[in-house]
């Protein structure tokens, strides 16, 4: 079975994906594209022989499409998410699910109404090999219960419209997700802390921030995030268990020694970083669809929860005070899947 993908948004991810869809994954045919710019839409659709169409909702009502892929802006995720359910579609959405709490616990209301999970979020992490030998580690117990988390989202630089709050909203939102994945343990307080300021941040940007997370079992999380580090992007996670510590590995690259120095390629950006992740997430994407059993991904749960925790965050950063997490209760419709 090919099944035949509707995608919203033609932006720099969503051609991307279309590329992805098209020439990486097997099983996959891109048949409709629409955007808010009609033009990019045209010319995304023309390059992989599909039909370009005005509105989201007009794309989710062909025929011809079997499962959707959202990645327009952020704020109209929820619009398109609830279309594709109301239709008994799968559908893929990039982070976020929702802009607001509201409008993902109506996703999840409406999917358990349906009666069968549809939604899948974009939490490309999970899918990284590195993080998934961690996983493997902490399930076995080879190193006792987990204590403490370590780590650092570095970026070598960020544009001008890069705001303090996105460094919840954008950047600290994959570790949020793959750290309730990583531990199976839900995030219950966060605390900002603003240390001394990089001169290399833009005037209004508060850079480097600290987040200070714990869990309903009591693990202390710390991330730093660095998103104007100039060196490069660099992703770092240690778990500190009662006997041992995993430690997510670097990209691998060669050593080179020369000049009386021994040096190893730093990547620069996420693309180089997270490509094969991105690839894998698909590939099991459009499996499930294939095989008809519903996502094995981030759920709408997940993606409820990130979104609440991230609001939560930016709260903290801006009151300066330790604040609590209020996610509402997991309902049982939302089981443990291949990478939840």
């Amino acid at each position: 079975m090919t099944v035949r993908v509707g995608v919203i948004g033609a932006g720099w991810i969503g051609q991307d994906h279309i590329r992805r869809l098209t020439h990486v994954i097997t099983g996959a045919e891109v048949v409709a594209v629409t955007d808010i710019d009609t033009a990019r839409a045209e010319e995304a659709a023309a390059g992989v022989g599909a039909r370009a169409v005005p509105t989201g909702a007009e794309l989710i009502a062909l025929p011809e499409v079997d499962a959707v892929l959202v990645t327009s802006w952020g704020p109209t995720h929820a619009e398109h998410v609830l279309g594709a359910v109301a239709a008994g579609k799968p559908v893929f959405c990039e982070k976020p699910l929702a802009t607001s709490a509201e409008d993902c616990l109506e996703i999840v209301e409406a999917e358990m109404a349906h009666g069968r999970q549809l939604v899948q979020v974009g939490f490309m992490r999970r899918y990284d090999a590195g993080y998934r030998q961690m996983k493997q580690v902490l399930g076995t117990g080879e190193i006792g219960a987990p204590l403490m988390v370590h780590c650092a989202h570095r970026n070598p630089t960020v544009p001008e419209s890069y705001t303090s709050r996105m460094a919840a909203l954008d950047t600290a939102v994959h570790e949020i997700d793959v750290l309730r994945w990583l531990l199976d343990d839900e995030i219950v307080s966060v605390q900002v802390l603003t240390p001394r300021a990089t001169g290399n941040r833009h005037p209004h940007l508060k850079d480097p921030q600290i987040m200070l997370f714990e869990t309903a079992a009591g693990v202390r999380i710390d991330l730093e995030v660095f998103v104007n580090c100039r060196y490069g992007y660099d992703i770092q996670c240690a778990t500190v268990g009662e006997t041992g510590v995993v430690r997510l590995p670097d990209p691998a690259a060669v050593g080179v020694r020369s000049a009386a120095r021994h040096s190893t390629a730093v990547l620069q950006d996420w693309q180089g970083r997270f490509t094969d992740a991105f690839d894998e997430e698909f590939r099991e994407w459009i499996a499930a669809v294939q095989a008809g059993t519903g996502p094995t991904g981030p759920s709408a749960w997940d993606g409820y929860a990130a979104t609440v925790i991230t609001n939560t965050t930016v709260e903290a950063l801006e009151s300066g005070r330790i604040v609590d997490v209020h996610l509402k209760d997991r309902p049982a419709f939302y089981t443990t899947g291949d990478a939840r």
